[in-house]
């Protein structure tokens, strides 16, 4: 289920308007997140940790509104609910493109995941998601710790689909730690949208009680 948000009353208009002409609305920011707690967890209770990170970013991202904004014909709409398309890696070097829908049970979520999963390391090819629009575009670089990454795009294409890489896990002053590449198209959400996710999903990681907003808030004299 979809609403169509009207842009002539949007509080972001004139944002909308600005960015939608470009031939790059999308901005991206990577930022290191704890994980400790959240691979304790998963180790616990001997399931994948990828999913475990996976899905508690799906729990930040429906919580966060305009991740939940997409752009369809030149209107935006806000979505119920939003998944998950991920990129999963196969035994030979290669990947495909799963479908993975967002349940807020964890074990509902896993088991329907791993049979995406599982069918897709059994077939061959690039298998195009047909998911629609409500989706995340995911995908892990568990190899590298990158400080920065940047997306291949078809500027032919009107994407607004925002789009999160998870890099390698690595130990640091006894702790878990992820970097996390963010990228989200302008005309749907700024910077404190996005500063409100990782709040959120750091939160989510460390198994805390929260709300939003959290930490992030608009800026003013006093808090500059």
């Amino acid at each position: 289920m979809k609403e169509k948000i009207d842009i002539n009353t949007w509080i972001r208009k004139d944002h909308f308007k600005f960015f939608s002409g470009f031939e790059e609305p999308f901005f991206g920011v990577t930022v290191e997140l704890d994980c400790t707690t959240t691979y304790k967890e998963a180790k616990k209770q001997n399931v994948s940790f990828f999913l475990l990170y996976l899905h508690k970013s799906l729990i930040a991202a429906n919580q966060v509104e305009p991740f939940r904004y997409r752009i369809i014909d030149g209107e935006v709409w806000k979505y119920d609910i939003i998944n998950a398309a991920a990129t999963i890696n196969r035994p030979n070097g290669t990947f495909g493109f799963g479908y993975m829908d967002f349940s807020e049970n964890f074990e509902d979520f896993r088991k329907a995941a791993n049979q995406e999963i599982e069918k897709v390391r059994n077939s061959t090819g690039l298998i195009p998601s047909s998911s629609g629009e409500n989706v995340i575009h995911y995908s892990a670089l568990p190899w590298l710790n990158f400080t920065s990454l940047s997306h291949a795009r078809n500027y032919a294409y009107q994407d607004s689909c925002p789009k999160i890489s998870f890099g390698k896990l690595r130990d640091e002053n006894e702790r878990k730690i992820m970097s996390v590449s963010i990228h989200v198209n302008h005309a749907l959400m700024d910077g404190f949208n996005v500063a409100q996710f990782v709040d959120y999903y750091q939160a989510l990681l460390n198994n805390e009680e929260v709300n939003v907003p959290l930490k992030s808030k608009p800026l003013s004299l006093s808090n500059i």
